[in-house]
């Protein structure tokens, strides 16, 4: 787990004391760390930013100036559009889309076309494509085909990891690519695979150590069977197409194991940039709390108890005590078990109540990494003990993408 240093809590207040909470910050000295940190682990890989993670510009941009750094990995067509317009200029989609009108916009313009990298697992997706086609539909879609990368057990009884891609084998993927290739004005040039069971999930949990022990054992057997799978993948596709350019994987939690294995080119992470809370519980890496927001206390109701405004931000996912915001500082208070984190206000109970007066703030980390960014418009850019730039997040753009 990351232990709040003492002083972060002074240094945080003073940096924001002339602003009103509840108000969010990213620390940039974590941010770079963290940064420098997905570098030495990808050992000289490129890493490929997970744009959902960061949800704002200047943050990506920030990041994307580092050596290391290359592409962005959206998670809309629409951001795409937008991303790619802004001037960034290698946009792979991870998910497939629907949106009729995106893919309108981008077959109509050269520009688009060659920025943004489409996600397809299914023949159907093509059709779309091509039914959504504007002006003469002569402009080549970039196609990246995602392999399945979940783990079978009992001869495909038991599935351990996400349900994306039906993609599974590696014959099935080079006979999509085949259809692909087929095809007029689309062109495949990548793989992706996810694997979100390693890279998502944590392998140290605080207090449970035989489900920590059950979950590296998981995980040791997932990387073994998909590195092979994988290898064999890429060599079929490449057969089909061999001018390839790029093979993506990984994710924060498993940068360098992904990156250790010859078939990968590149890898994806975000998470890693900012730390929130669901990746305190890992062997392999200890990041930096970056990204923080702050409550006020608004009521004293007893005790060891204090209210503060709003703070009911749960992250996606399934529903759980892991996917709430931590109360960060003061270290030492915990929800009510009777109210948790609340809509409209959040009672606080511990100690560390009693020296909380009304204003005070208290700092939370979220559970998953760019989700806070659709709670607040902007992030206070914390360096030392001042806030240098204040950049507004995607929301504070007028952008929701989802």
């Amino acid at each position: 787990m990351n232990l709040p240093a003492g002083g972060d809590r002074a240094r945080y207040d003073r940096a924001t004391a002339h602003l009103d909470a509840p108000l969010a910050i990213v620390d940039l000295a974590a941010f770079d760390a963290n940064a420098d940190d997905l570098v030495r682990r990808a050992g000289g890989k490129p890493i490929r930013v997970a744009s959902k993670s960061v949800r704002c510009r200047a943050l990506l941009e920030r990041v994307l100036a580092r050596p290391g750094f290359a592409g962005i990995m959206s998670y809309t067509l629409a951001e795409s559009v937008w991303l790619a317009r802004s001037g960034f200029e290698d946009v792979l989609l991870a998910y497939p889309s629907a949106d009729r009108a995106g893919f309108a916009e981008l077959t109509g313009d050269p520009k688009l076309a060659a920025a943004i990298t489409v996600m397809v697992d299914d023949p159907a997706q093509l059709e779309l494509i091509d039914r959504s086609r504007s002006g003469d539909g002569s402009q080549e879609v970039r196609v990246c085909l995602e392999l399945d990368t979940a783990l079978h057990l009992l001869g495909g009884r038991v599935r351990v990891g996400a349900r994306r891609s039906p993609l599974r084998d590696p014959a099935g993927l080079a006979e999509l690519a085949r259809t692909v290739r087929a095809r007029p004005g689309f062109r495949v040039v990548g793989i992706m695979g996810y694997e979100g069971h390693v890279a998502g999930v944590g392998d140290a949990l605080a207090g449970r150590p035989l489900r920590s022990r059950a979950i590296r054992l998981m995980q040791a057997a997932a990387r073994k069977e998909l590195a092979a799978r994988r290898a064999e993948a890429v060599r079929a596709v490449r057969a089909v197409v061999p001018d390839l350019e790029f093979v993506n994987g990984g994710g924060t939690g498993s940068v360098q194991q992904t990156a250790a294995e010859d078939s990968v080119t590149e890898i994806a992470a975000g998470s890693g940039l900012y730390v929130p809370r669901l990746f305190d519980n890992y062997t392999s890496f200890r990041g930096r709390p970056a990204a923080l927001f702050a409550q006020p206390v608004v009521r004293r109701p007893g005790v060891g108890v204090v209210t503060v405004l709003g703070g009911g931000y749960p992250a996606s996912g399934a529903a759980g005590a892991d996917r709430l915001p931590e109360p960060y500082l003061p270290q030492g208070l915990r929800y009510d078990p009777q109210e948790g984190a609340g809509e409209v206000q959040t009672p606080l109970l511990g100690s560390p109540a009693d020296d909380l007066l009304i204003g005070d703030r208290v700092w939370f980390r979220h559970a998953k990494a760019g989700e806070l960014c659709e709670r607040f418009e902007a992030l206070h850019l914390v360096e030392g003990d001042r806030v240098t730039a204040t950049v507004p997040t995607y929301r504070g753009e007028g952008r929701t993408f989802l």
